[in-house]
């Protein structure tokens, strides 16, 4: 993957992504030297909370532990050659598991702009924040707007829905091959 949201902000104050420590003086949106395994979990309220491997292991098995790391990976790759291949980069994502009829399963959305970062793979440069397709728009108007992160959120304007809307579509067709009607 690369080093661009969250994961950049916790590489700049402690040089680690996830508990795990990274090679020093990467840049912003740098491609790493192989994905990294980033896992979650799921908070009664707000957002998703960001845990170590270990903690992880801890929580659910080494075993399961592994199989998550493995599958998350795999699925990575494939996705990140796939929309490469269609003129994308698939920066990050975040794919959810669960279980069904005891077998791990991907639940959920996924690889959507919602759930994923993507950037234009024509004006990639790493240093900075690329443009991109995804939620990023969304989120950099409400950081500017001033909100406490206490509810309501602000209003979205109309420009940033429409916004939002046509870096939506446009991912969407650069994935597919095919206008969205």
């Amino acid at each position: 993957g690369y080093i661009s949201g969250s994961a950049w902000v916790e590489y700049k104050a402690l040089g680690t992504v996830a508990g795990e420590p990274l090679p020093k003086g990467l840049e912003e949106s740098a491609r790493l030297a192989d994905p990294i395994f980033t896992p979650a979990t799921k908070a009664m309220t707000g957002h998703d909370e960001n845990i170590s491997r270990r903690q992880l292991a801890a929580q659910v098995g080494s075993d399961l532990a592994r199989e998550l790391e493995q599958v998350t990976l795999t699925l990575y790759r494939a996705a990140h050659a796939y929309a490469l291949g269609r003129g994308l980069i698939l920066a990050d994502t975040k794919f959810e598991f669960g279980f069904h009829d005891g077998k791990l399963t991907l639940i959920d959305e996924v690889l959507t702009p919602d759930s994923s970062r993507y950037w234009d793979a024509a004006r990639y440069k790493p240093g900075g924040t690329p443009p991109s397709y995804d939620k990023q728009y969304v989120r950099d108007f409400v950081t500017g707007s001033g909100w406490n992160k206490e509810p309501p959120a602000p209003a979205l304007p109309a420009d940033v829905v429409e916004g939002t809307r046509t870096r939506y579509r446009e991912c969407y067709e650069k994935l597919v091959g095919t206008p969205l009607s």
